[in-house]
């Protein structure tokens, strides 16, 4: 009979939130580092130009089947990507860590609305200062820009935090939900960006109705979370967690007159007797001894990637550039960089649903985390350009960052997915949020350190 009562996902609605936030916890970073031309176009002083021509002064030829690049010049617009990367992802450790110490004090209705709200707030000043013209203050534009990223990067990552540290009271479904959803924000914002490009008539109006997608998504994404507490499947694991956090509470307030034990609140478990001693802060050594070793998985994933995408994937020309083709001058770096690694993330998510090999105890599953590490040199020696140190340029052909991008995306989406899916379910259930929060800390960890050797690498090339 209790089964019979149990709530279910009806018509996974429950499972398509969750989707549908993890696309808003990666969305407004994605639209930031996709929309390429649209900065180049403001950080270059041609807002008098306003059409989609290539913003880049290299030119790259293919003589006897090496590329040599005409010529260059060097400016921060070279490193714009490396410097994004760096002012994205040094906020997310850092709000990632206050996260931390906010699990048990502050709730997570309250964490994830302000930060969506920050979040919105930034994109809509973004989005209205695209039609203003900055061409006589790019630096004060590229430091206003930088510092909207940290602001959304660290919001995005205090959004995330939250989100997967709720997922973790679910069944493992949910969490895989959020983690492709994540995998899908970057898909969407890619195919944006294509579409934006091909429709609009300049940079502008592109960038205007690429901005004001986002804008409209962060906001739906407030609605729909909003909505999770009214579904039946949803108020079973919400009801654990607030009983969590309560507890939690009651139990600090209690100690505090002597009056309450925590046998008061609720009857005895094993589970619950077998927990620590209730702190306000989690206890972090308890976690870590379950799960250290896919802690520093998840940071390997996640730094190789990052080393490479977007600095240096984005950064790599057709070879056949010089005929001056729509492919090969406006949308080979969209498709290529940013479309289908998004794709292949997303792919290599999905994979989970299905398949979960290596186990997380398997000795297997360090060895393709580090096996990944090859796709560094792989990647430098493709037609990136500029070139100012390293001038040879082994893979001359279009296809090659094609599948090196293809294999990227695709085992960062699968190893990623299940080592995040992995940390919460090997620790007590009580210390399935705080787990949450700590590998998603030592996720934007490995994106931090990955993205300030990117820069290093970038400057190498």
């Amino acid at each position: 009979l209790l089964a019979r009562h149990r709530p279910h996902d009806s018509y996974c609605l429950v499972y398509g939130i969750f989707f549908i936030l993890g696309i808003g916890s990666l969305l407004p970073w994605n639209f930031f580092i996709t929309a390429k031309h649209y900065w180049l176009y403001k950080l270059n002083n041609q807002s008098s130009l306003a059409s989609h021509q290539e913003l880049h002064t290299d030119l790259s030829v293919s003589i006897n089947g090496n590329v040599r690049f005409l010529s260059v010049s060097i400016s921060f617009q070279d490193f714009f990507e490396s410097y994004l990367t760096i002012a994205s992802t040094v906020p997310s450790v850092l709000c990632l860590v206050f996260n931390y110490f906010l699990v048990n004090r502050v709730s997570s209705d309250v964490r994830v609305l302000l930060s969506l709200a920050m979040i919105l707030l930034v994109f809509i000043v973004t989005t209205v200062l695209v039609k203003v013209d900055v061409s006589d203050c790019r630096e004060k534009f590229l430091a206003g820009t930088l510092a909207s990223v940290a602001l959304v990067s660290g919001a995005s990552n205090f959004f995330s935090g939250s989100m997967f540290g709720i997922s973790a009271h679910f069944p493992m479904r949910i969490s895989q939900a959020l983690i492709s959803g994540q995998a899908m924000g970057g898909t969407l914002s890619a195919v944006a960006s294509i579409v934006d490009l091909a429709a609009a008539s300049d940079v502008t109006s592109s960038a205007l109705a690429y901005f004001l997608t986002a804008d409209m998504f962060i906001l739906f994404c407030i609605i729909v979370y909003l909505l999770l507490p009214k579904l039946a499947y949803s108020r079973k694991h919400c009801f654990r967690i607030m009983s969590s956090f309560n507890h939690r509470r009651y139990y600090l307030d209690a100690s505090c007159t002597g009056t309450a034990t925590t046998s008061d609140i609720f009857p005895s478990t094993p589970e619950s007797t077998s927990s620590p001693a209730v702190n306000s802060v989690p206890l972090l050594k308890p976690i870590m001894r379950k799960m250290w070793k896919l802690s520093l998985y998840v940071f390997w994933v996640f730094f190789v990637s990052i080393t490479i995408f977007p600095a240096i994937s984005s950064g790599i020309q057709s070879v056949d550039k010089i005929s001056g083709s729509p492919w090969s001058n406006t949308y080979f770096v969209p498709f290529t960089s940013f479309l289908l690694y998004n794709v292949a993330d997303f792919c290599g998510r999905q994979m989970t649903v299905w398949l979960q090999v290596p186990g997380p105890t398997s000795p297997v599953l360090p060895i393709l985390v580090v096996c990944r590490s090859v796709l560094v040199p792989l990647f430098m020696f493709c037609n990136y350009q500029p070139r100012y140190h390293l001038h040879q340029v082994f893979f001359a052909h279009d296809i090659f960052p094609v599948l090196f991008v293809c294999l990227l995306g695709l085992s960062n989406g699968y190893l990623g997915t299940l080592t995040m899916m992995y940390g919460p379910k090997v620790v007590p259930r009580n210390m399935a949020e705080p787990a949450g929060v700590i590998m998603s800390f030592f996720l934007a960890a490995g994106l931090a350190v990955g993205s300030a050797v990117s820069v290093l690498l970038v400057y190498i090339l």
